[in-house]
């Protein structure tokens, strides 16, 4: 059920990403135009290659566009500006990865507490929201447990877990089933579906798994760089 979010939460206008200088230059995206609004569950499919993890690499302020504009909550972000990308990605955005990026030496809740340390907090309040975060992920009874005493889905559910302990307003998800096999990715999927709906936190999700963008509300396909029609609604 698709849920009344109106808010411009992102707004891209002719956006593009070239690589190299001159005719040996590649062009990884092409005049992209997107709006996404608040709460969204989105997901931008397509094959490896096609420019999915470079989009979500400029939405997340972790690479700059050749050309175009992007916005974020009506504020225009510029490239060129690295205390703006900071800010945001501190304050607004949180990141989920398909090799989890977890510390191996610490453990899941210790991951966790990583993101609120980043932002300055830290001590019993960090352990206590990290530890209410484990438990709305499922995972309160592995909060002791490191990365290699747990499995892909839990690796990943932490990983999700440490995005949203900070309260973002969206979380960008760079393929997060690909390393999942198909129980811990219908487990995972159903996870940050629920997550989407309960809280309303945006989840714009760059996948090439049917289970990923069947799930998703609005889904946007890429070719080539191109972005194509959107395609209906879940």
């Amino acid at each position: 059920m698709s849920l009344p979010f109106q808010t411009p939460l992102i707004e891209l206008a002719g956006l593009s990403r070239s690589y190299g200088l001159g005719a040996s230059g590649v062009r990884v995206l092409h005049d992209v135009t997107l709006d996404l609004a608040e709460g969204c569950f989105a997901a931008v499919a397509g094959p490896s290659g096609c420019g999915k993890s470079t989009l979500l690499n400029i939405l997340g302020c972790l690479d700059v566009p050749t050309s175009g504009s992007y916005r974020f909550k009506g504020e225009a972000v510029d490239p060129a500006d690295r205390h703006q990308a900071v800010r945001l990605r501190r304050e607004s955005f949180g990141f989920v990865f398909q090799s989890f990026n977890l510390v191996p030496v610490l453990s899941a809740v210790e991951n966790v507490e990583l993101a609120l340390a980043v932002v300055g907090v830290r001590g019993a309040t960090a352990r206590r929201r990290s530890l209410e975060m484990l438990d709305r992920v499922g995972l309160s009874d592995r909060a002791g447990h490191r990365p290699a005493q747990l499995s892909g889905g839990q690796q990943q559910r932490v990983a999700i877990a440490r995005a949203l302990v900070k309260d973002p307003c969206v979380v960008f998800a760079d393929e997060p089933t690909a390393n999942l096999d198909e129980e811990s990715t219908a487990s995972v999927v159903e996870l940050i579906r629920g997550l989407n709906e309960n809280s309303g936190v945006a989840f714009v999700i760059a996948t090439h798994d049917p289970a990923v963008y069947g799930a998703a509300r609005d889904v946007y396909r890429l070719r080539a760089g191109r972005l194509a029609e959107a395609l209906a609604a879940a």
